[in-house]
């Protein structure tokens, strides 16, 4: 077993690719000499994503940064899909998932570490004031945030920040509850699932696992994926689906 996977889902992500955010990640893993594994999770790109990935793992050939990166390819079904597909894949004992674009870097995963060894499940990353990103976006994340203590009652203060670990023992008693409710789209473009980290987080705290909020740091990239006014309803759907759902018996 690794002693850390870290996922990274991917949908049409060339540009990050360019710019070498695989050589970054790699680079920082090597230097915390820990057995690692890099899964990069494609959900499904209409770009040359696959490609570029593909073109790193065989340029790093037998070294350990190629040896420690690999490939999966999903048909397209958003985000929640990609990173549920990875963590099934996973063989670390504490699994990280973070975005390709490293709005939070990876380096932030050194304020991970002491909690998991202070004996926390699941570590989430919270960003502060969220500097650069739009009005708009502030202003849902706001509203967000007031409903989903309404209608969830999760005392965190950022649910959505792309940067979470769980322990595996975390992993295994989440995933069998979730698996079927994120799954393939049948439309073009990327899907933030939203609601995902929500639901993850309300299962968590359900199942009385231990988490950490940690602040990180965090700049804001800017991303088509993002489709405010889209994602903010799907998310408030996913909510109250969850409470439905705990209703229900179905957790």
């Amino acid at each position: 077993m690794k002693e850390l996977t870290i996922i990274i889902p991917s949908y049409n992500e060339s540009a990050n690719l360019k710019r070498g955010v695989l050589e970054g990640v790699s680079s920082y893993l090597e230097k915390l000499k820990i057995n690692y594994e890099v899964l990069i999770v494609d959900d499904g790109s209409s770009d040359n994503s696959v490609e570029l990935v593909k073109k790193y793992i065989s340029k790093m050939g037998t070294s350990s940064r190629g040896e420690n990166l690999k490939l999966i390819q999903n048909k397209h079904g958003g985000k929640a899909k990609a990173v549920l597909t990875g963590m099934e894949k996973a063989s670390g004992e504490t699994v990280l998932f973070t975005d390709m674009d490293q709005a939070t870097p990876i380096n932030q995963l050194e304020k991970f570490i002491p909690k998991f060894k202070e004996g926390y499940d699941i570590v989430i990353g919270s960003r502060k004031g969220r500097k650069g990103a739009p009005m708009i976006r502030k202003i849902a994340a706001w509203i967000f945030s007031i409903l989903r203590g309404l209608i969830l009652g999760l005392p965190f203060k950022d649910t959505q920040c792309g940067f979470k670990a769980f322990s595996k023992n975390s992993v295994n008693k989440i995933l069998p509850k979730i698996r079927s409710e994120w799954g393939e789209l049948h439309f073009r473009g990327g899907a933030v699932n939203a609601g995902f980290d929500v639901e993850l987080l309300y299962l968590s705290k359900k199942y009385g696992l231990k988490i950490a909020e940690v602040g990180v740091e965090w700049n804001y990239v800017d991303t088509e994926r993002v489709q405010v006014v889209k994602d903010a309803l799907a998310a408030i759907y996913d909510m109250l689906r969850i409470r439905m759902n705990d209703f229900r018996g179905k957790y």
